[in-house]
């Protein structure tokens, strides 16, 4: 029998438009601003097709080269990282106006600050309640006064809280672009000190891989899913270290004891069951640490069932 999508597993919009930042200027190893073009070769915009839905190409954004300084003030490169986050904010924002998901193919995580906040100001214009699934190794609420390294990738959430260097909070419209209570972060095993106390002084919700160990991925989903109704953007932010380094390698900054291939198919599945997936960001791919575009190619299976692919009807 043919495979078939369950018939509510559908995402917010029938269009989806494939927009590439290709940069590595948030990130601690070059690579992946070749990312975009990696989920291309693994044929993104094929498989997205055959779910039904039109896909739009727009290409990748254009930005300044990443020049690899030392960090400034406890910031590397962010005048390139203002300007790139702009760019993305700019493509989000029209592909929202027209109504059509975006999918943002990173590039590194510094690139949600743009992303995330064009959506939340689509949000909120709309009387939308935004709910942001964070899945990832990190929790990425680092600050200048905070990060070892000065990597803006380990420092967009917040930013998106309002807690980050002042060009990169505000751009929503409000000091930050999200409330704490809006975001849910799965697959954390690694944080630093500071961002542990971060993580208690600001009350943000992380199921880490040890809840996950504990609970299970269906009841960590149900959890983080909960309190959705039918006024909610959803906005996933996928980091691809998100998964075991075993599963996808290729990424700048993996740590092991991450999530399988079968634990984050199944809560793709059921971030698609909801019908509230709105906007999308997959960044931190990097190829030249890949095998054989092994990991582009998971992320494109993984992104599939995210946007409905399921083995049999449901529901």
């Amino acid at each position: 029998m043919q495979a078939r999508s369950a018939p509510d597993a559908r995402p917010a919009a029938t269009t989806v438009a494939l927009i590439g930042a290709p940069t590595d200027v948030g990130a601690s190893v070059r690579g992946c601003g070749m990312g975009p073009d990696a989920l291309r070769v693994a044929g993104l915009a094929e498989c997205v097709a055959r779910l039904g839905l039109t896909v739009v190409d727009r290409g990748n954004l254009a930005g300044p080269a990443t020049p690899w300084r030392t960090p400034e003030g406890g910031l590397r490169h962010l005048k390139e990282a203002v300007a790139w986050n702009r760019s993305v904010y700019d493509a989000v924002d029209a592909a929202l106006g027209l109504g059509q998901l975006p999918l943002l193919m990173g590039g590194d995580h510094c690139l949600a600050v743009g992303a995330i906040s064009a959506v939340a100001w689509h949000a909120r214009r709309r009387g939308k309640t935004l709910r942001v699934l964070w899945l990832d190794a990190h929790t990425d609420v680092n600050t200048e006064a905070t990060s070892p390294s000065g990597n803006l990738h380990g420092m967009p959430v917040a930013c998106l809280l309002g807690h980050g260097p002042a060009a990169l909070t505000g751009w929503s419209g409000t000091p930050g672009a999200l409330q704490a209570e809006a975001l849910r972060f799965i697959g954390i095993r690694s944080v630093d000190a500071a961002e542990r106390d971060a993580i208690r002084t600001l009350g943000l919700t992380v199921f880490d891989m040890r809840h996950i160990d504990e609970h299970g991925m269906r009841t960590t989903m149900t959890e983080a899913l909960h309190g959705m109704d039918e006024d909610t953007h959803l906005h996933v932010s996928f980091d691809i270290d998100c998964l075991d380094p075993d599963v996808a390698p290729g990424v700048g900054t993996g740590v092991r004891g991450g999530p399988g291939y079968r634990e984050m198919q199944l809560c793709m599945e059921m971030i698609a069951d909801t019908g509230r997936l709105g906007s999308l960001d997959v960044v931190e791919l990097n190829p030249a640490l890949d095998v054989r575009n092994r990991s582009a190619e998971i992320a494109v299976e993984l992104i599939e069932s995210l946007l409905g692919k399921s083995t049999l009807a449901r529901g």
